[in-house]
């Protein structure tokens, strides 16, 4: 076993979390630039903006800024402020991982049909997340001439492991949820958005929760101020990542192909088994209620074409994720 606070393991430790910062880089701009088109299409107008998308956009370069502000702490040959600018990339990666909290929080509500208690239990969880994440300074930074870049000398184990820790029971709950909705949907029937989330849906829940599990078991261990920190950027990272898919994801299917919207406060009819209910068809080819004894219910209904065959998918939980 090595010495983990000798000053040689710190070193190469710092070498190798050098390193690794710049691999991570890569691949957040990689993903960044891939899905760069979706960013300008809500931009530009071609899809519409709904407000759950400020988080989205916040997650994604709250997050691209704390790891450029990384590698210039890193790459610099000149002084800098260190503990500045460490300071500014320590906030802005809590943030983005509370924000992917957040988006994968909006994900779940729309599953739950914006439940008003699912909705209540997640904003108290969300406002005691942010309550860890905006606890101050939590590392200490300072420029070093042998290796011409700042270097972490030391770390607040205590707030990041419960914040981290605070994340991962946040992201547990999130996932429980999410299962245990979606196996009730599943029994019900098959909806598209229902098969959705399923396919990828659980698995992005997943791996956020195992990113931040890792991060957390580094930093309860604290072998060094280098080794409790390791992880969290990649934590981060796959977090986001996961998150933002899921954003783009659920906006997608609410705006792929034509819709047709059918408010509230309307009679409408659902189409089962080739038979309608409640509608018959007028002579002049519209469609008139039939009155039927009992208790009526209003619903909305949301209609898409399916595919170029003119298939057509009947989706009462798409109502909801229209939102998003």
């Amino acid at each position: 076993m090595p010495d983990w606070s000798s000053n040689a393991e710190i070193l190469k430790d710092s070498t190798v979390f050098i390193k690794l910062q710049h691999s991570l880089l890569g691949i957040y701009a990689w993903e960044w630039f891939i899905s760069l088109d979706f960013d300008w299409q809500v931009l530009s107008g071609q899809k519409r903006f709904r407000w759950p998308l400020i988080f989205y956009f916040a997650n994604r370069y709250l997050l691209l800024g704390a790891l450029i502000g990384i590698a210039i702490g890193f790459d610099t040959f000149t002084e800098v402020q260190c503990s500045s600018l460490f300071t500014f990339n320590q906030f802005a990666g809590d943030a983005a991982l509370g924000l992917a909290s957040i988006n994968l929080s909006l994900r779940t509500i729309a599953i739950w049909s914006q439940n008003k208690y699912i909705i209540g239990l997640l904003v108290i969880i969300i406002l005691g997340h942010w309550s860890l994440i905006l606890q101050g300074v939590l590392l200490k930074a300072v420029w070093s001439d042998e290796l011409e870049s700042c270097v972490i000398l030391s770390t607040n184990t205590t707030i990041l492991a419960a914040t981290f820790t605070y994340s991962m029971g946040f992201d547990l709950i999130v996932f429980c949820l999410n299962a245990y909705k979606l196996v009730i949907s599943r029994r019900r029937g098959k909806s598209r958005l229902t098969k959705l989330i399923f396919k990828d849906g659980l698995v992005f829940f997943f791996i956020a929760f195992l990113a931040n599990l890792i991060a957390t078991i580094f930093m309860f261990l604290n072998l060094n101020s280098i080794m409790s920190v390791v992880f969290n950027v990649p934590a981060a990272i796959a977090t986001t990542i996961v998150a933002t898919r899921a954003v783009r994801r659920l906006t997608n299917f609410t705006t792929k192909g034509p819709e047709m919207y059918q408010p509230s406060g309307t009679t409408s009819g659902a189409v089962s088994g080739g038979r309608s209910h409640g509608i018959t068809p007028t002579s002049r080819g519209g469609y008139q209620g039939t009155a039927q004894p009992g208790v009526h219910v209003q619903m909305e209904t949301f209609v898409r074409a399916e595919d170029e065959q003119g298939s057509v998918d009947y989706d009462p939980e798409a109502k909801t994720a229209n939102a998003f």
